[in-house]
């Protein structure tokens, strides 16, 4: 009868045992671990849900490490003004947070002997530096610096983003582009001698480095410092690195300088180099064209035309200018605006003195509506005047509406009239 009394008791003790055994058993839901996944797996809202259910009241919060991922999650979600409102909070967390070395992980007992092994040196003992929370809590403090200054750069906030570079310590000088980021930085706020000072102190650092020199050398360019851009460039091209592009920059520097035979060495250096690269002949042929050379020119040009038929028409131009028709005729047949070809050719075939072969083209230059151009129906009139064809010519002089154009016209009309009267004066 006893042991049937106290059942009820008995098994009312058996569950309440059995429940707190289970609640101590459950485990705890770390939502900063899975806020962290959320972020890598690009699940935002999902993230910011898991970082509002942390328990900022539990003696296990960790202020740093929560604004920290507030931080970068506002990052990810480009809302870069509420990002460094985190960081800021993050820093401030962390400068007044405690600690504490990790646990030492107890390394397993090895047996030094065996009966079927051969006997083992016991392992050296390694000494480890002991636990310095001064400087981890300095490494975690550049890094949340590091993060403001990308903030602030976002924004547009050039100064502070300076500021945080130099906040970042060692950090924010471990690497050639956070020099050019301060340059960049400094050069937007129109501290000319600060972008070039960062970026000379980036290359006593980075010697290896040519981005930094490439940077430099655009600035002193802009500023007009040319012997010091020439300088720089030099050392940029001395480490190999220099595209076709580097080499345009500075021949046009130097052409602006009236550094002009500078600037041709520059590019036949770079010809050299970049054969294939058509910008560089048309950029030295109208460097020897200040020099009036003409035919070299106009052999540049049409180099450049192999690689880009965009330069065929200025190729065919020169070899007009230089007075070699035939080939320039040649270049103009492998034109491929149909317009600008048949434009070009009437002026050749003028040159020429070839008039009914002009002629010849007027059904072409009306099927494409050139006529509009007073130039070129002044050519076509012309044409029709040299061939003697006055009432054609009368006909598209009348049309002209250029005031210059019209008025040589007006010149020719009354040389037609004196021919129509007596053709004698005409031969």
């Amino acid at each position: 009868m006893l042991k049937v009394k106290y059942l009820p008791l008995i098994l009312a003790l058996s569950l309440m045992s059995l429940h707190a055994e289970e609640t101590a058993q459950a485990p705890t839901v770390d939502h900063m671990s899975l806020a962290t996944m959320m972020i890598f797996d690009g699940k935002y809202e999902k993230a910011q849900k898991e970082l509002e259910a942390v328990d900022q009241s539990s003696d296990y919060f960790d202020a740093a490490k929560y604004h920290t991922m507030l931080g970068v999650l506002a990052v990810k979600k480009k809302e870069y003004e509420a990002s460094i409102e985190s960081f800021n909070q993050a820093v401030e967390a962390t400068q007044v947070k405690v600690y504490k070395a990790p646990p030492k992980v107890k390394a397993q007992k090895e047996y030094l002997f065996s009966v079927f092994s051969e006997k083992k040196e016991a392992p050296k003992k390694v000494e480890e530096p002991p636990f310095d929370a001064g400087k981890v809590r300095q490494e975690s403090l550049d890094k949340l610096h590091i993060h403001l200054s990308k903030s602030y750069f976002k924004l547009k906030d050039y100064a502070n983003t300076i500021q945080a570079l130099d906040n970042a310590g060692e950090l924010g000088r471990n690497r050639a582009g956070l020099f050019t980021l301060r340059a960049d930085c400094f050069w937007k706020l129109k501290d000319h001698s600060g972008a070039i000072e960062a970026l000379s102190r980036g290359s006593e650092l980075f010697p290896e480095d040519a981005t930094l020199l490439k940077q430099k050398f655009y600035y002193l360019a802009e500023l007009k410092l040319y012997q010091a851009a020439i300088d720089a460039s030099k050392a940029y091209m001395d480490m190999g690195k220099a595209s076709p592009k580097e080499y345009l920059a500075l021949a046009q520097m130097l052409m602006s300088g009236s550094e002009l035979d500078s600037a041709i060495n520059v590019l036949e250096e770079a010809k050299i180099k970049f054969p294939k690269a058509p910008k560089l002949s048309m950029v030295l042929g109208h460097a020897y064209l200040k020099r009036d050379m003409i035919h070299v020119t106009a052999h540049l040009f049409e180099q450049a035309s192999y690689y880009d038929h965009n330069y065929t028409k200025e190729a065919s131009e020169m070899y007009r200018r230089a007075k070699d028709l035939p080939h320039a005729l040649y270049l103009n047949s492998q034109i491929t605006d149909k317009k600008e070809k048949l434009k070009q050719k009437v002026a050749i075939l003028i040159e020429r003195e070839e008039y009914e072969k002009v002629i010849g083209l007027e059904d072409g230059l009306k099927r494409y509506s050139m006529l509009s151009d007073d130039n070129l129906r002044y050519a076509l009139a012309y044409a029709y005047y040299m061939a003697k064809d006055y009432n054609h010519a009368e006909k598209h002089f009348k049309k002209i509406n250029d005031n210059a154009l019209f008025s040589k016209a007006t010149l020719i009309r009354k040389n037609i009239e004196k021919c129509k009267k007596n053709s004698l004066e005409c031969i």
